[in-house]
């Protein structure tokens, strides 16, 4: 893993650690901002009908796949199990949309384009570790490619290109 994955994912998996920490301990009065968009979408995705229960469960969600993505671990599942909590938490929450108040309207505004950057992020963050994965699987292709045309094993070609380029 490069540096800079190594501090970008911690980086941005915090956001989610904290915020989900924060669904779980506190779900009520989130409830009550998520009720109207639980209403609407719950029974057509055959959610149950209790709040608190899907804000504490999406708040745990958050929690694991914040720590996955932090450590490096599952990197793509991670980030898009976030993303998928993300949304609702976005659209329920920051609804700019519907705000009289100027002030309350820009502040959500805000809050809203904050979360559609994190999307960003982690639609960069599942990209990036797919093509990784995918650079890794054609390097381990050629490496047993030349060690076949060398009579030699890919492990021992990998092991001479390791050591000629430090």
């Amino acid at each position: 893993m490069t540096l800079v994955r190594r501090v970008a994912r911690p980086l941005l998996a915090a956001i989610f650690i904290a915020g989900g920490l924060d669904q779980f301990k506190h779900p009520t009065a989130k409830a009550k901002t998520a009720g109207p968009l639980l209403a609407k979408v719950g029974p057509r995705v055959g959610l149950p009908d209790d709040p608190e229960l899907l804000i504490r469960a999406n708040g745990m969600a958050m929690v694991g796949a914040g720590a996955l993505l932090a450590t490096g671990h599952l990197p793509r599942v991670a980030s898009s199990v976030l993303a998928v909590t993300l949304v609702p938490t976005t659209v329920a929450a920051h609804a700019f949309w519907k705000e009289q108040d100027p002030e309350v309207r820009e502040r959500q505004k805000v809050q809203f384009l904050k979360n559609l950057g994190l999307l960003g992020g982690l639609l960069l963050a599942a990209a990036v570790a797919r093509a990784t994965k995918k650079v890794e699987k054609s390097e381990a292709e050629v490496l047993k490619t030349i060690g076949r045309a060398a009579g030699v094993s890919g492990e021992d070609v990998a092991a001479i290109v390791k050591r000629a380029t430090g």
